[in-house]
């Protein structure tokens, strides 16, 4: 009997295919599992860690070869984990107190998993799964369980959380789709089944118990649908969906190389969202037009101390390059009480989203922020680097800011490094504040990019993850929509330009207002691309300022949002699907 069930679609796409369980659980092998001796135990860590550095390289290599290099460098992530000496002295400890090389294994790995998933940001507790991914590989070794064959046919991926390994080390054209138990948008798996294309559906909870291996499933990674066992009408109707995706694909896919510009020719420049530089390539297979947001934050999460110069230097420039001459924007460390790190010693706070975070620390820890900025400095050689301070409030904040780089200008010339004096420095507007004042802001940057997440949230006192009062958070809000238009005329009036870096960038419709307001720019998720660009294409400059003056008209939000879709929705193609 067909039944279905609804998770949370994060890649785009519908499969049809049969289902192979491939989170295994370790349970019954470890309660099955004879312990000799500590020193015994710990031989066995040891090969079995050789042993998954040895594999993990092999598959390094292959997908380098297939110039794969996203999914290489997540697997190259996990052999430094696996090879992390911290990671190595924990787990000597961990078997030491267990007996038991895969107990003490599973432990260490979980103990600097937790770590991760105290941070509210999505994307960094997201690294908690990678670690956890590490932990189980290698103690999957030491226990003999094997990976899960596969046959000829298509398969669709099931687990609570599977290895990202797993996805890379298998043919694309063996995987139809992956479903998650749990996870996120922004875990490792996810990131390498985004790569390949693959619909992924996520978050499906203890209801993954109702999927059996070998079964038949059809997922819309779109809506979040998980057909279980089909029927013949059920089959046909998804096969009519798949066929118009196919369409709308192939549509999209001739817009990659196209200009984002309306049809009276104003141009928009659209660029991507990005976590690290191992992400860039995947956005320009989009469309994208260099980064608008690097989130240098992982650098500092992924490290148990203090990231130097040079290992953050190497990871802007490899961003940098890789945009080839566009703008590539790094956002300075935003960091806080919501995110801990060991070496910080910051103490937590009641509300961490108004306290000690980002600039703030940033201003007080020079030994932290110097050099960061001194590694954009010198990634600017390579490409059109520029450096964005998140958090600011007033003036006197980026008249710090830019003391400090005067200095570490003078240090890098002082240590004779070489660096680049064309890197631009602009601020994030994410707070009410740095938009009321932005007047006062704008003689001082080079641009304005506009945080929307923070903005709204801040603005209208709503914690969208808060499920009581969720509804209250609207892009579209008439204050929300004053603030950013007040903004974006500051900085024309000041000669800068403005862009925007939060999810509302990546809305159509919203585009096309801030189109109206006069943006430059339009950052966002990379598959967001496609859709954007086709609307700013189908409209004028003088349609987008007529919208604009309309909807300032209009006193509620939910009816600003009604009055886009319904004028524009001829021009938004995947609307009808």
């Amino acid at each position: 009997m067909a039944e279905t069930i609804r998770g949370k679609g994060v890649i785009s796409g519908i499969a049809v295919g049969q289902v192979l369980l491939a989170g295994q659980n370790l349970d019954g092998y470890l309660a099955a599992y004879k312990a000799g001796a500590v020193d015994e135990e710990q031989e066995k860590a040891n090969v079995a860690i050789a042993a998954v550095t040895e594999t993990l390289l092999t598959t390094i290599e292959r997908l380098r070869k297939e110039e794969q290099t996203e999914q290489a460098a997540i697997l190259e992530a996990h052999r430094m984990m696996v090879q992390d000496p911290m990671m190595a002295e924990n787990i000597t400890a961990k078997i030491a107190a267990t007996g038991s090389a895969p107990q003490g294994i599973l432990h260490a790995a979980n103990e600097q998993a937790q770590l991760f998933e105290q941070m509210e940001d999505e994307y960094f507790a997201a690294r908690a799964v990678d670690l956890r991914d590490v932990g189980k590989r290698i103690a999957k070794y030491v226990l003999g369980v094997k990976e899960p064959e596969i046959g000829s046919s298509q398969v669709i991926l099931v687990g609570e959380e599977i290895e990202p390994s797993v996805v890379a080390g298998m043919p694309t054209e063996q995987i139809a789709g992956v479903i998650l138990g749990s996870g996120s948008a922004t875990s490792h798996v996810v990131i390498i089944a985004k790569a390949r294309a693959i619909p992924t559906v996520l978050g499906i909870g203890d209801k993954i118990s109702l999927i059996s291996d070998g079964d038949e499933v059809i997922l819309d990674g779109s809506r979040g649908d998980i057909v279980i066992r089909p029927t013949e009408e059920e089959r046909s109707l998804y096969e009519t969906k798949i066929e118009e995706q196919k369409k709308l694909a192939a549509h999209y896919a001739a817009l990659k190389d196209l200009p984002a510009v309306t049809k009276d020719g104003v141009r928009v420049e659209l660029t991507a969202n990005i976590g690290t530089h191992m992400d860039v390539d995947n956005a320009l297979t989009y469309g994208a037009e260099g980064v608008g947001l690097f989130r240098s934050e992982f650098i500092f999460m992924g490290s148990t101390t203090i990231p130097t110069e040079e290992d953050q230097f190497k990871a802007y420039r490899a961003a940098v390059e890789k945009c080839g001459g566009n703008i590539c924007v790094i956002r300075t460390m935003d960091i806080g009480g919501d995110k801990p790190l060991p070496y910080l010693n910051i103490d937590p706070e009641e509300n961490p989203f108004l306290g000690y975070r980002a600039l703030r620390i940033s201003l007080d820890r020079h030994d932290l922020f110097l050099p960061q900025i001194k590694a954009i400095l010198r990634a600017g050689l390579y490409g059109k680097a520029a450096m964005m301070v998140p958090m600011v409030i007033s003036v006197s904040e980026i008249q710090r800011v830019q003391k400090l780089v005067e200095q570490a200008k003078v240090e890098l010339a002082h240590e004779g490094k070489e660096y680049s004096d064309d890197v631009q420095v602009g601020i994030m507007v994410e707070t009410p504040a740095a938009a009321v004042v932005s007047p006062l802001l704008a003689p001082y940057v080079d641009f304005f990019s506009i945080g929307t997440n923070d903005l709204i949230q801040y603005t209208l006192a709503v914690d969208r993850g808060n499920a009581q009062i969720a509804h209250l958070y609207n892009p579209f809000n008439p204050a929300v929509l004053r603030l950013i238009k007040r903004t974006i005329e500051s900085a024309r009036e000041a000669g800068i330009w403005a862009g925007m870096c939060g999810e509302m960038a990546s809305d159509p419709y919203a585009a096309v207002l801030l189109l109206g307001m006069g943006i430059s720019e339009l950052s966002m998720s990379a598959p967001s691309i496609p859709r954007v660009k086709e609307m700013i294409r189908s409209v004028t400059m003088e349609q987008a300022k007529q919208l604009l003056d309309d909807v300032m008209k209009m006193e509620h939000g939910v009816d600003i949002r009604a009055y886009m879709h319904k004028t524009l929705e001829a021009s938004d193609a995947s609307a009808k699907i």
